[in-house]
């Protein structure tokens, strides 16, 4: 069985260690959106690469949008040089943890789901709310949406590791249940 995954999108979070002035951020900066009373964070959105950052006022980072952990610190970087413009020095390399990946792919099968949902553990299909079957691994934790063209979506992954893992577990699990039949 022949399957593929392509990251989408890379959650990350980062400290910078120091207190940032949102305000002062929001008015130097165009690439902002700010409203305080509706949420505690600034959003900066990163042209390239395309992404959008959070930014609290303790100098911790929530970054999206990215599809390599090249790209958070390179989408950091830009973030720290801004911060720069509102004499804001960040003297120490923040920190970057990977909260959650984001990988689409395929399998090359058609997937009947409702004989994987009946076959799997885990499983949640609602063929009338959704089409795709959702699937949860517990070790590595991953969630897949599973689609009949054999079109899928993991996530919950922090590393490539636990991604690679994940799709050779699902893999294995598929077949051996189709073997079953």
């Amino acid at each position: 069985m022949k399957s593929n995954l392509s990251v989408q999108n890379i959650v990350a979070t980062a400290s910078l260690g120091k207190p940032v002035s949102l305000t002062k951020l929001a008015r130097s900066q165009s690439n902002t959106e700010y409203n305080p009373e509706q949420f505690p964070g600034l959003v900066l959105r990163i042209e390239k690469p395309k992404s959008a950052v959070l930014v609290f006022s303790s100098g911790n980072l929530v970054c999206t949008g990215t599809k390599s952990i090249a790209q958070v610190r390179e989408v950091i970087n830009q973030v720290i040089k801004q911060l720069m413009k509102i004499n804001v020095r960040i003297t120490d390399k923040p920190k970057i943890t990977v909260q959650n990946i984001v990988a689409s792919g395929s399998i090359d099968l058609k997937l009947n789901l409702n004989y994987l949902a009946l076959a799997l553990e885990n499983t949640e299909y609602e063929p009338e709310q959704f089409p795709g079957l959702v699937y949860k691994l517990i070790e590595p934790n991953a969630t897949f949406l599973l689609f009949s063209n054999g079109k899928l979506v993991c996530t919950g992954t922090k590393n490539k590791q636990q991604l690679n893992e994940s799709m050779k577990l699902l893999n294995e699990r598929i077949k051996k249940v189709l073997e079953e039949k």
